[in-house]
């Protein structure tokens, strides 16, 4: 199942936050890490109920959400 597209973002940007967020969710998977430590490790509340999928999703969600600094 494909992740659905927030309005506001290019379906481009949006695959590629998904790519990053699963990357550093599995990484996180792998040292033994939960779906809620990845949430805090992004800065985000963690709450019982989350799921990988959830977590994988909203983290893409924060990293689309700050503008991105660009250097010149």
């Amino acid at each position: 199942m494909t992740p659905s597209v927030p309005e506001y973002l290019s379906p481009i940007q949006w695959q590629q936050a998904i790519a990053v967020s699963r990357q550093e969710c599995a990484r996180i998977f792998r040292d033994g890490g939960t779906p809620g430590d990845a949430l805090v490790a992004f800065g985000l509340k963690a709450d019982d109920s989350v799921n990988w999928e959830r977590a994988v999703d909203q983290i893409a969600g924060e990293m689309c959400a700050r503008p991105v600094m660009r250097a010149a």
